[in-house]
């Protein structure tokens, strides 16, 4: 019994070994990767006297036009647009495979009816309409009419990271369960681009992910201690109404971090750097809002690029059985993801493949 539980505290060790090997060629500092004497910390009070979450940077961001002759896009669901790259799109999808699904449903998923029929008299809802059926899903656990039951943040989470990093594709992932907006502020591979600069000036570290919670005036680095603390803070406060053991995906550190690095070295590392002719004031500019969900092929693109362009940007949450499927049909007419607003020029389009040429149009010189 010894030996079989001396093994069992070497495998998340094992795990954590191989992805550093994998990861040895990248600059990428994450938890636990890099041990230093660091400068002694700002408080929290002290940062957000001196505008450190943007209010004062987005006010002045440098003005950006949408592309001369840009026409809004036409949305075409569930189809893959012959300018794809179908390999990519193929690796995307092995990615959603080897995470076993990781972050398609929100907490506690399930099938409200596969017969659902639209009211006139009622708001129009999200369903997903395959031949005969539609099929309309939510949660057991985080739909509450008692929003003591389910604590939502009032204003939205920051994260710092980067794509690449396994440990903040957990959190994100995480985010993605508890059906949460959170604005992300890429780090290409933790050291580059203003975000990490500002990072290292107000906390003297520039370990991602960095989850800083505004409701709280609460900052934290650690994906695990940022799993837990959303947890108890954003989950269902009775915990009684899911099991906790069906969070394993995430929550056993030596397997997430494994797949994830599997998943970034089959991807190539998105995120690692910064695009060499990324505007330099992209950092300034006001968060674009990105509809979507972590492990979609569609929405990974779009966010790889946002990320390699350092793109702050407010990623609105819509696994299956999210809330917020309803509140896109309320605002459009029709669920797609992803979609993107970008207050910076008035833009709002669909389709993943044209965002990516919007942005590169946008924010590059």
């Amino acid at each position: 019994m010894p030996e079989l539980q001396k093994r069992k505290s070497i495998l998340p060790r094992v795990a954590i070994l191989l992805s550093i090997i994998l990861l040895i060629s990248s600059v990428s500092v994450s938890n636990g990767f890099v041990s230093r004497n660091l400068p002694k910390r700002n408080s929290l009070n002290d940062i957000v006297l001196r505008g450190w979450f943007m209010d004062e940077k987005a006010s002045s961001s440098s003005k950006v036009q949408k592309p001369k002759n840009f026409v809004t896009p036409e949305p075409k669901p569930l189809q893959i647009p012959e300018s794809t790259d179908l390999g990519r799109f193929t690796r995307n999808s092995l990615a959603l495979a080897a995470r076993l699904g990781v972050g398609a449903f929100v907490l506690g998923w399930k099938i409200d009816t596969i017969f659902f029929k639209e009211d006139d008299t009622d708001p129009k809802k999200y369903c997903l309409k395959l031949g005969p059926f539609s099929i309309r899903d939510s949660s057991s656990v985080l739909s509450s009419d008692d929003p003591a039951a389910v604590p939502r943040p009032k204003e939205p989470l920051i994260l710092y990271e980067y794509d690449a990093s396994p440990y903040c594709k957990r959190v994100r992932e995480f985010i993605n369960l508890l059906d949460l907006t959170v604005e992300y502020r890429p780090c290409p591979g933790a050291r580059q681009g203003k975000f990490s600069d500002e990072l290292y000036e107000k906390t003297g570290r520039r370990t991602v992910p960095y989850l800083y919670d505004p409701n709280k005036d609460q900052g934290l680095f650690e994906s695990n201690d940022q799993i837990e603390y959303l947890l108890a803070n954003y989950g269902p406060v009775d915990t009684s109404t899911y099991d906790r053991k069906a969070l394993w995906p995430i929550t056993f550190e030596g397997f997430s971090i494994f797949t994830n690095t599997l998943c970034a070295v089959l991807l190539g590392m998105p995120g690692g750097q910064r695009q060499l002719n990324a505007r330099p004031d992209n950092e300034d500019m006001l968060p674009i809002e990105l509809w979507g969900y972590e492990c979609s092929p569609f929405v990974r693109n779009t966010r790889e690029k946002l990320g390699t362009l350092c793109l702050p940007h407010k990623m609105i949450s819509c696994s299956r059985g999210s809330a917020n499927r309803d509140k896109m049909v309320a605002k459009t007419g029709r669920f797609q993801v992803p979609y993107l607003v970008d207050p910076n020029t008035g833009v709002e389009m669909y389709e993943s493949e044209e965002i990516v040429k919007y942005l590169e149009e946008v924010y590059t010189v």
